[in-house]
């Protein structure tokens, strides 16, 4: 294997973290979306899906459960400021205009990739971003959660063009 090839990952190989892909709409509804990776500065980020589960016990001691749902939700700490950064410039108005309802949706796009850069898998899917303070110490700092309000899509990501197609399957 070169250092410019990477090798082609076999059944049983681990996905390395790098190769889960977050990507959020910085136009927030703009009529052309403006897909930016999350991942920057962050040393952990997980959508955590806080499944509504119920469990109940019937009189002869069976175990019934039932999984009613999912409320997933992500938070992005930190978020360091950078000039020219249009996630960055939308967060800013957010917070400067204390933003609220619709001003603050927009959709991400998590996605897998192999160890070539393939997209293996895309979904597309409607989010709330909260910013939760502005400030920090060493560095301007807006961190922020994405909250997940379903319409969730398979498709394509094209990572050249930062631009997802819905599947017509």
């Amino acid at each position: 294997m070169s250092e410019t090839t990477p090798a082609a990952m076999k059944t049983g190989d681990k996905y390395e973290r790098k190769y889960l892909g977050h990507f959020i709409d910085a136009s927030f509804g703009g009529t052309t979306a403006s897909y930016t990776r999350l991942g920057k500065d962050l040393e952990e980020y997980a959508v955590e899906l806080n499944p509504d589960v119920e469990t109940k016990k019937n009189i002869l001691g069976e175990n019934s459960v039932n999984v009613k749902g999912y409320e997933p939700q992500s938070s992005v700490d930190p978020y360091y400021a950078y000039k020219g950064d249009p996630l960055w410039e939308k967060l800013a108005e957010i917070v400067n205009t204390r933003a609220t309802g619709s001003q603050l949706k927009t959709t991400v796009v998590d996605l897998l990739l192999d160890s070539a850069g393939t997209v293996e898998w895309a979904y597309r899917e409607d989010v709330l971003v909260i910013p939760q303070s502005i400030g920090g110490e060493d560095g301007v700092q807006i961190p922020f959660e994405i909250h997940y309000c379903g319409n969730r899509t398979k498709g394509t990501f094209d990572l050249g063009t930062k631009t997802f197609t819905t599947s017509s399957n």
